[in-house]
């Protein structure tokens, strides 16, 4: 029996694109229309089961614990591997909780109340991609705008230090470049695109003008666009950042005859030299332009629920990641609280690695560390963090196994739903029985 789920969400990047049409068939998705790509290989291969030999990932059948990071794994129930992650993090001095950014908002709430019950630093996959932009958010705000107002409105964009034809596939087509919108009917003909990079991409090769600034020159650039929309060209040298000031001052003229602009920015801009003071002068252009027309900016997040668990962090603490509560209160300051350096430092002596691959994109100092310390690991597949793992517990994938809150990369929570039924419990089940038991074992110490 077939069964047809409408307007279903995407659980892959930030877009959450939810006009997806899944195909069920005796519990198994067998076809995700309107999908990307990268869409469709995560919806259909992560089924357990495969359909039509589609599946892919190696996923992980039964919890796993081992005595040691060289010896076998055994296979468990899932009471055991959750008493013994329980032991491990009870009997820690200062773990780390890692990940998040494939978890739906009610596990990111479950994983504060975890780490403040421990006395841990939780941490997620934005300190190492969009954190700088945080920084900056911190400082100045941000003039930004929904990914709808932008598909109805916008007429110039900017793609700087991103590359949405490969990292954010429908982006363009479903909210941007050649999205048609109530205002924007005529779709990229009426657009004018312009993509900022070191190099040329897919991207670029769709715009209307292609700016290839230095590597490392982004600051010195937006400051030049800066006095030049002030009105100060003559300070502005002949080349900036390896940019003709030509071609810099046609930019403006662009960007301030856009009835709506919009920049949109990824880790080209984040990660690069100056870090979040690329983000911090990207707003003040921004703003500044707003003197002139209408116009905003977006970060291009990468896993579909990042966001959300900045937004939960957020209420919950006062800060929106890197949160260490061994002080009894949340306290923030990246770049010390960050899970990166403290592993590197080696301050951590135990790791829960959830929803997310530490060992797959860390320096390898950091996963040195991480391979010395008892590694518990939430996850539904296997992968490099698993390698070093001491307990594994697989869950049900959020999105197509189990439902939860999301947010997209403009800040609009959607509701995820569940599409297939599991016979691993979710995240948030995982997550409440391990935080009982801590309790549980904390209480004993004391007594």
């Amino acid at each position: 029996m077939k069964t047809i789920i409408t307007d279903a969400l995407c659980p892959f990047c930030g877009c959450l694109c939810d006009d997806i049409t899944v195909v069920v068939e005796d519990n198994r998705i067998i076809e995700a229309k309107h999908a990307c790509i990268l869409g469709s290989a995560k919806i259909l291969g992560q089924c357990r089961l495969g359909a039509k030999n589609i599946g892919t990932h190696r996923t992980i059948k039964e919890p796993l614990i081992r005595a040691g990071k060289n010896e076998d794994f055994r296979e468990v129930s899932y009471d055991e591997a959750i008493d013994e992650a329980a032991k491990i993090l009870a009997v820690s001095k200062r773990p780390l909780l890692y990940g998040w950014a494939s978890a739906s908002c009610e596990v990111h709430e479950k994983g504060i109340l975890l780490a403040e019950e421990l006395g841990a630093i939780i941490d997620n996959t934005s300190s190492v991609c969009h954190g700088p932009t945080g920084l900056a958010i911190h400082e100045k705000g941000m003039p930004s705008a929904t990914l709808g107002q932008i598909k109805n409105r916008s007429d110039v964009i900017v793609f700087w230090g991103c590359n949405p034809v490969h990292a954010h596939p429908r982006h363009m087509s479903r909210y941007s470049s050649f999205a048609r919108g109530f205002f924007t009917g005529t779709g990229r003909r009426g657009r004018k695109v312009i993509a900022v990079d070191v190099r040329k991409t897919h991207t670029s090769g769709v715009a209307d003008e292609f700016v290839e600034v230095q590597q490392g020159s982004d600051y010195l650039m937006i400051s030049a666009l800066r006095a030049i929309l002030s009105g100060h060209t003559d300070v502005v040298p002949e080349k900036v950042g390896n940019v003709n000031k030509e071609q810099l001052i046609k930019i403006i003229d662009t960007l301030k005859s856009a009835k709506f602009g919009v920049m949109f920015f990824g880790m080209g801009l984040t990660q690069s030299k100056s870090r979040y003071k690329n983000i911090d002068n990207a707003i003040s252009l921004v703003t500044e332009l707003n003197s002139f027309t209408k116009f905003v900016l977006m970060p291009m997040r990468g896993h579909y629920n990042v966001t959300g668990f900045n937004q939960v962090c957020t209420w919950e603490t006062g800060f929106a990641t890197s949160v260490d509560f061994s002080r009894d209160a949340p306290y923030y300051n990246p770049g010390e609280t960050s899970a990166n350096d403290v592993l590197y430092r080696e301050e951590v002596d135990a790791a829960m690695i959830i929803a997310a691959d530490a060992a797959a994109h860390f320096p390898a100092s950091s996963v040195r560390h991480l391979a010395k310390i008892p590694v518990i690991q939430i996850d539904p597949h296997w992968n490099p963090t698993t390698e070093i793992a001491n307990v594994v517990i697989p869950t049900a994938i959020c999105g197509i196994e189990a439902g939860g809150t999301a947010y997209r990369m403009d800040g609009v929570s959607l509701r995820l739903r569940k599409m297939i039924e599991s016979k691993h419990p979710g995240d948030e089940e995982v997550l409440e029985k391990l935080l009982k038991r801590v309790k549980e074992m904390n209480l004993q110490k004391k007594t």
